[in-house]
């Protein structure tokens, strides 16, 4: 695998993604051995593995939306980064259809037994239904995909015939699409995340999400960055002062996910309606309190002090850990919500945990290094690349 620094193409780096996606597919058809052992402990093991991933997805196309709409200069150099994992996004929807015939296990208000029985779910039939929920993911990936899909194409048709139309277009795509993520990515974390327990609500749970979910993609884009400039591909594109700026923005929404996590436990505290905070004391229960407050240190205060000082934001090094550690969090913070439903008493690691998170992972990036290295690894029909290239906090 050679880089151009000319060109900025690579040379015999396809092969890899597909090696990849292959991998992870093995992986994931072994882990399904799982099933027979414990079916319910698969399927929240996959929800977990499958969620972690989309939300990566996710923060990045927003990170492309938001660029094209603010018109920033220094993140051009990212764009082609963060668009590729973008894209592969919608190629994730392939990877729900196992969660659609596990719904009985997930799910308590997917059994008719379960809605007969209980009051508050009878009530909520008209939105929580098998058909309706199935037509509402799909409606949320359909989403996704055309929006992507429309910014990839014309961010690869800049490449090849740079016009100046590129720019309007994808900035006409943006607005919309903003408001469309909104809602979609909100809706998305109420029904495969909040669902699970149809008794509590939250009105927040979808910012909730959604700032994990962009914390852990400024971490995977920058730490790909990282490992990348240690192969010597991209090494002088992005410079220290782009990692600056990307430390900037992974210590900004640390405060911010610490906000919406702060203001959503501290509102329902504050209320003290039982249909509420039972959420959080299943969470405080037996070893789920060591999650709860490796939480509260290791998703939030760390990253918070270590990324305050400028030295830490321009020290390669400690930023790669820093990333990766933060990915991590984000994993426990999936994996905090989700799977009290199924251990109510404490944690209960399985090695479908693992194995599932592994085997999508290599699906996920797979994909996305099939479109990364297609391409040249920045946009080089931007007429704003030089100014990109040469930034500086300074």
């Amino acid at each position: 695998m050679k880089f151009d620094s000319q060109t900025y193409l690579l040379s015999e780096a396809t092969g890899h993604g597909n090696r990849l996606i292959l991998a992870g597919i093995v992986v994931i058809v072994l882990s399904a051995l799982g099933y027979f052992i414990d079916s319910a402990q698969f399927y929240f093991s996959y929800l977990v593995a499958y969620v972690f991933w989309v939300s990566v997805g996710l923060g990045a196309l927003f990170f492309v939306m938001l660029q094209h709409l603010t018109g920033a200069v220094w993140s051009i150099v990212l764009r082609r980064l963060t668009e590729s994992i973008m894209i592969a996004l919608p190629f994730m929807f392939i990877l729900f259809l196992p969660l659609a015939f596990g719904m009985h296990d997930l799910y308590h208000w997917s059994r008719s037994e379960v809605v007969q029985q209980d009051a508050l779910i009878s009530q909520k039939t008209g939105y929580l239904n098998i058909p309706f929920f199935l037509v509402r993911t799909a409606i949320y990936f359909a989403s996704w995909f055309l929006i992507a899909r429309k910014l990839f194409k014309t961010s690869i048709e800049q490449d090849q015939k740079p016009d100046g139309s590129q720019i309007a277009a994808m900035r006409k795509v943006s607005g919309p699409g903003m408001v469309v993520f909104a809602l979609t990515t909100s809706f998305a974390a109420f029904d495969w995340l909040m669902s699970l327990d149809a008794h509590w609500f939250s009105t927040i749970f979808g910012l909730y999400f959604f700032a994990g979910g962009f914390l852990a993609a400024l971490a995977g884009v920058t730490l790909i960055g990282i490992l990348l400039a240690k192969r010597n591909i991209l090494k002088d594109i992005i410079t220290t002062e782009h990692y600056h700026d990307l430390g900037k923005l992974l210590f900004g929404f640390t405060i911010f996910w610490g906000y919406m996590a702060f203001s959503q436990y501290f509102l329902i505290w504050y209320a003290n309606i039982p249909e509420e905070t039972i959420w959080y004391a299943h969470r405080w229960e037996g070893s789920w309190k060591i999650f709860s407050l490796t939480l509260v240190f290791g998703h939030f205060l760390i990253p918070f002090l270590l990324l305050m000082a400028r030295a830490s934001k321009r020290n390669l090094t400690l930023l790669g850990l820093l990333t990766a550690w933060i990915l991590i969090m984000h994993w426990i913070d999936l994996y905090w919500i989700t799977m009290p439903v199924h251990h109510h008493h404490g944690i209960h690691l399985s090695w479908l945990d693992f194995t599932l998170l592994i085997g999508m992972g290599a699906v996920f990036l797979g994909i996305f290094w099939r479109y990364f290295s297609s391409n040249p690894l920045v946009p080089v029909g931007e007429r704003d690349l030089d100014h990109s290239i040469q930034f500086s906090n300074n």
